[in-house]
């Protein structure tokens, strides 16, 4: 919740919730559209500035201030030492801009969806007390849960205090980061965490559903009744939190998110947007239908109903029609790509289908499974790009755009469809000699 990918774009945007970042195929994000992957500083960029040990010391009394014992502050940062790696991360470059489509098919795709739908199984009855409480549908709780870690799987490994007492010291929004830096004590402080439990992204967003140490403060609740918010160990707390999150945003329930429509031909949509919203009735109007040509205004809607449309692509690809719960997730993550891949994941595991109007592009992007295809042909290539885990960095798209010069084909990186196929007919042909 990275209150984040995401990030700096990247980290400005993602400061308004828990995520200070968006971790999509190992790198991580920008999540405005189109997404950007950026390429880390290397470490010989940065000097520190400061004494560490001397920041720490200025920064005791408003940690005191804020509500951090004296004894506290001393004994959390009496051993503290510098990770200068996240500043580095801190200044990510933009270097690989990513289309919506690969954003979208990496997050949401089969893969995922299964593993969803069986965490909702494996969980359903403390699923559907926190439905009952907070408002918010199962499916999109999920949802949040399977892009913010891969349903605790990936959570991140940097221990807070380090990371963010080194941001609180060093690079840009130092008053931001003291502020998690202290809230992170706080928690620590009150006995709902430990220390070594207290480990998450470089940028301070932690558990399963990624809260920054802020947000934690503000939103997680104890759902297990063991007197403890831990958002680290227990399942219930988590996803009851992010339930909490959704609904103190915003989100009305009963009411959806949005849903795919089709724009008549012609209609101008210059100056449509997420938040300039207007009525149903208004867009009913205008000739705009759902995708599958009935009207608009069905269950709960009415005619007064307030959307906004929104075209991530522009006119040539998928629109939509998004509401308060729309806002509600985007709130989560600000950006649009963010919260368009958790509404669609969260109606794929209620067993809706992709979206049917697609993507203006002739190179789709592909889903984990092909990434990890596309990486197990590089490796039997002889690149040296690590593992085959679905992840694109750095080294699988600089051996991608390797094959793509030998081929004659656009050197752009992308590990897209036709690369893919590409690779799949230099193996049959292989196999066929």
């Amino acid at each position: 919740m990275r209150r984040i990918s995401l990030a700096l774009g990247i980290l400005c945007v993602a400061m308004t919730q828990a995520n200070a970042e968006l971790i999509i195929n190992g790198a991580t994000t920008s999540t405005t559209t189109p997404v950007t992957e950026p390429t880390v500083i290397s470490n010989s960029s940065f000097s520190p500035n400061n004494n560490f040990q001397s920041c720490l010391a200025n920064l005791r009394s408003a940690a005191i201030a804020s509500g951090v014992s004296a004894s506290a502050y001393d004994r959390y940062t009496q051993n503290l030492t510098p990770d200068y790696s996240v500043i580095d991360k801190l200044n990510y470059q933009p270097e690989f801009s990513t289309p919506i489509w690969d954003y979208m098919t990496g997050l949401v795709d089969q893969e995922r969806v299964q593993k969803g739908q069986q965490k909702i199984t494996q969980h359903r009855d403390v699923l559907n007390r926190v439905q009952a409480a907070y408002g918010v549908p199962v499916e999109t709780v999920v949802a949040v849960w399977g892009v913010e870690s891969n349903f605790g799987d990936i959570s991140g490994k940097y221990p807070l205090l380090q990371s963010l007492g080194t941001l609180s010291c060093e690079g840009r929004r130092q008053s931001y980061f003291r502020g998690e830096f202290f809230a992170a004590m706080r928690i620590l402080q009150r006995g709902d965490l430990t220390e070594d439990q207290l480990k998450g992204s470089w940028a301070g967003a932690f558990g399963h559903t990624q809260f920054m140490p802020s947000t934690y403060e503000e939103l997680a609740v104890d759902f297990d009744g063991d007197g403890r918010r831990d958002l680290v160990s227990s399942t219930p707390d988590a996803l009851a939190s992010t339930a909490n999150f959704l609904k103190k945003r915003g989100w009305q329930t009963g009411m959806p998110w949005g849903f795919e429509v089709k724009v008549p031909q012609g209609m101008s949509v210059a100056g449509e947007s997420r938040r300039n919203k207007k009525s149903l009735g208004y867009w009913s109007n205008q000739g705009i239908t759902r995708v599958d040509g009935t009207p608009l205004i069905q269950g709960n809607l009415s005619e007064s109903s307030s959307a906004g449309l929104m075209l991530p692509a522009g006119a040539n690809g998928p629109a939509f029609l998004v509401f308060r719960n729309f806002d509600a997730i985007y709130s989560y993550n600000a950006a649009e790509s963010y919260a368009l891949a958790i509404a669609h994941l969260s109606d794929r595991l209620q067993g809706k289908g992709e979206f049917v109007t697609p993507w203006p592009t002739d190179d789709a992007g592909t889903s984990r499974a092909e990434r990890r295809e596309i990486q197990q042909y590089l490796l039997q290539k002889g690149y040296d790009i690590g593992e085959a885990d679905g992840l694109v960095g750095d080294k699988t798209r600089q051996a991608i755009r390797q094959e793509q010069s030998k081929l004659g084909l656009n050197p752009t990186g992308r590990a897209g469809q036709k690369i893919l196929r590409t690779l799949r007919n230099q193996q049959a042909g292989q196999i066929m000699q």
